[in-house]
């Protein structure tokens, strides 16, 4: 088995760009998952777009990260997900959508995060003109920030079709009562939680309360923002991986997350066309089943 530097050379020394249209014709369809209170379906791979994509006004960078998004769409991506506090990535993303003509497959994300109602609505707004979309796939209370008003605005844009799906965020684990307590009482068609292979919290409560509740889930931090990958780097993958279709590391942690059957989506963040390769590579072949979750957990609790 490959490790992810190998990996990668292999992915570079091939040409990737010059592959891709070929590579995504020839591969099986993306994995996908569906969406509880609506039926509409998304690839379990998505993308994340927090650090990676505030890039402001470098047209270099700006250039980058359309590659990005080229590479993203033309391997099957469907989910990007952004915010308000990410600093120019929304404004970055719009520019690169525009860019490759609006790309079909684009479940677009993103959150209002602002205190009070009305500068929330104006926040909304100003996200749909950022990324050049009439609506929003979904629109999500970034954090809880004023959760009580942002979705009773959410509520009232759904009901008018001005949104597709309504949801709330956390990323810090000591919300996780709150989150709970929202998820048990308010009609929502997503959560954003914090999900991998070292952060199970959500297990014990959130994920059974998502299913019971018909809730999809969004699994942000697949990595630990790095810190899985740079802790198994350059360690070999174990028998196990080629049997779920695995050639590197990354894609073993995201196969993990998504194979949770109360997950939707994992949206791991990169600046990278051959890291987003490798990461819609997780989104194809077989996952993991009960029992080698397990053994997949005690393997990397070993390292």
């Amino acid at each position: 088995m490959p490790t992810r530097r190998s990996f990668l050379r292999t992915v570079a020394a091939a040409g990737l760009a010059s592959l891709l249209p070929a590579a995504a014709s020839a591969a099986p369809a993306p994995l996908t998952r569906q969406i509880p209170r609506t039926g509409a379906v998304v690839p379990v791979v998505g993308m994340g777009s927090w650090l990676t994509f505030d890039v402001g006004d470098d047209a270099r960078a700006r250039a980058a990260r359309t590659e990005v998004l080229k590479t993203f769409f033309a391997l099957g991506g469907g989910v990007i997900d952004s915010s308000p506090m990410y600093g120019s990535s929304e404004d970055v993303i719009g520019h690169g959508l525009r860019a490759l003509g609006m790309p079909k497959g684009l479940f677009s994300a993103t959150k209002v995060w602002t205190p009070g109602k009305d500068h929330g609505v104006r926040q909304m707004a100003e996200s749909e003109r950022l990324w050049g979309v009439e609506r929003f796939d979904l629109l999500q209370v970034h954090n809880l920030l004023g959760w009580e008003d942002h979705l009773e605005t959410l509520k009232a844009w759904k009901a008018e079709g001005r949104v597709g799906h309504i949801g709330v965020t956390t990323s810090h684990g000591r919300r996780h009562e709150d989150l709970a307590r929202i998820m048990a009482r308010e009609p929502l068609d997503f959560v954003q939680l914090t999900y991998n292979i070292d952060d199970r919290e959500a297990e014990a409560r959130l994920l059974p309360l998502a299913a019971d509740k018909g809730i999809a889930v969004i699994a942000n931090r697949p990595f630990r923002r790095g810190a899985l990958i740079d802790r198994l780097q350059g360690r070999p993958l174990p028998g196990f991986a080629g049997e779920i279709g695995c050639a590197t590391w990354a894609q073993v942690l995201l196969k993990f997350i998504v194979s949770h059957p109360a997950v939707t989506c994992a949206i791991p963040a990169t600046t990278r066309v051959d890291h987003m390769a490798e990461n819609m590579g997780a989104a194809r072949g077989p996952l993991p089943d009960a029992k080698m979750r397990q053994e997949i957990i005690r393997y990397i609790q070993a390292r």
